[in-house]
């Protein structure tokens, strides 16, 4: 199937289905047989797998999904594509649609998890998905947030939301992809991204004071961390002295910014480590 062919196909069906992409939902179906193939590559779905898709639309990647995994779970919120979904993909006798919002359904056990992510919900769905358990999953974002995703430390797209995945798993950019794959297009670039669960790269004392320090650190990426860490004392209501650590001296003249994730691992324990002490 040519990509003038699905998009063709698409077009077609979405007329026969009384369906409008639904812009506050982030509705953009894939036109492009070229990506579908490098989606199914990337994942390296076997016949052994089973494999989760979040947001499966008109069911495009689900039936190329269906053709490889031993299962395929398919969620979906919207009503109508439901209806097109249940229709479209019944002769396949390997997939479990399920109807409802991926933030509050609690997620089936899986190996891949394989989507073209609703953009509207990225971060929270990213994050909800980190805590599920899985393999790997090869991911379709807004590249603009992919970047954040895979970021250094000291460049423009570093921030809370790359420490936080980098703590939960190892994000690998894979490649860019055009607005013209998708139906309607999509106003900026994607980009195909792989999540692979890992071990923490370090050892959080507190995991919740960790992501804590975190959002506070990031609220002014570009100012020196004693500088947000001051809010952060005074909101705990513990001693601003604890700024004066010689310990922490060095990191927290840096700009948040600049930061490593060890780094700040390493402020949220010495300064949890002190106040637990006093």
């Amino acid at each position: 199937m040519t990509k003038n062919n699905l998009f063709l196909k698409t077009l077609k069906l979405l007329k026969e289905s009384n369906i409008k992409p639904s812009k506050k939902r982030g509705q953009h179906f894939i036109v492009s047989s070229d990506l579908l193939e490098k989606e199914i590559k990337y994942s390296e779905v076997q016949s052994t797998d089973t494999v989760l898709e979040i947001g499966a639309g008109l069911g495009t990647l689900t039936s190329a999904l269906a053709e490889k995994a031993k299962k395929v779970y398919a969620i979906e919120k919207d009503q109508k594509l439901f209806r097109v979904l249940e229709d479209k993909l019944s002769c396949f006798n390997n997939v479990e649609l399920i109807y409802g919002d991926a933030l509050k359904l609690e997620f089936p056990s899986v190996q891949k998890i394989v989507s073209n992510i609703p953009y509207s919900i990225s971060s929270p769905l990213t994050f909800k998905i980190l805590s599920a358990k899985f393999q790997k999953a090869v991911l379709i974002y807004q590249l603009e947030f992919a970047e954040r995703l895979t970021a250094k430390p000291g460049t423009k797209n570093y921030g809370r939301l790359t420490v936080g995945v980098y703590y939960k798993a190892e994000a690998k950019l894979l490649e860019r992809v055009p607005r013209t794959a998708f139906y309607p297009p999509p106003r900026v670039d994607s980009a195909i991204v792989m999540l692979k669960p890992k071990p923490p790269p370090f050892r959080a004392l507190d995991e919740a004071v960790f992501f804590e320090i975190v959002r506070f650190l990031f609220m002014h990426p570009n100012k020196k961390a004693k500088h947000s860490l001051k809010y952060y004392l005074e909101e705990k209501k513990k001693d601003l002295r604890l700024l004066n650590l010689n310990s922490l001296s060095e990191v927290l003249e840096k700009r948040a910014r600049n930061l490593t994730p060890s780094e700040i691992n390493m402020i949220a324990n010495t300064l949890l480590m002190e106040y637990r002490n006093r």
